[in-house]
C-alpha cells in the first residue's frame, strides 16, 4: 500500500508526507491528566471536557486468581481504543507534552 502510494507520487511529481511511528502500546501509557491538561490546552469547551472527565473515570478493572478477586481499581492510564476519539486524544496528548 505504502510503495503504490510512493510510486503514484513520484510519476505525478507530487509531495508525498509520511510518518513512521514506533507505537509501543501508546494508548495504554497515556496518563489520564495529560488528557485534562491536552483538552485545556486546546481550549476544548468545557462540557466536553467534563464528558471525557465521566467517561475516563469509570475506568475500573479487577484480577482474579483461583478463589481470589481484587477490589475494583480505577484506572488512571490509557485511552479506550476502537473509539472514534481515541486517536485525537493520542495527539493531542502527544503534542501537549
Amino acid at each position: 500500500m505504502i510503495w503504490v502510494a510512493i510510486q503514484t507520487t513520484k510519476s505525478k511529481k507530487l509531495n508525498l508526507d509520511v510518518v513512521w511511528l514506533d507505537v509501543a502500546n501508546e494508548y495504554g501509557s497515556v496518563p489520564h491528566e495529560m488528557i485534562h491538561l491536552a483538552l485545556r490546552i486546546y481550549h476544548v469547551p468545557e462540557d466536553i471536557q467534563m464528558m471525557l472527565d465521566d467517561f475516563f473515570s469509570g475506568f475500573r478493572m479487577s484480577f482474579s486468581a483461583g478463589d481470589y478477586t481484587t477490589n475494583w481499581i480505577n484506572q488512571e492510564v490509557g485511552i479506550a481504543t476502537r473509539c472514534t476519539i481515541s486517536p485525537i486524544l493520542l495527539v493531542m496528548a502527544w503534542k501537549s507534552y
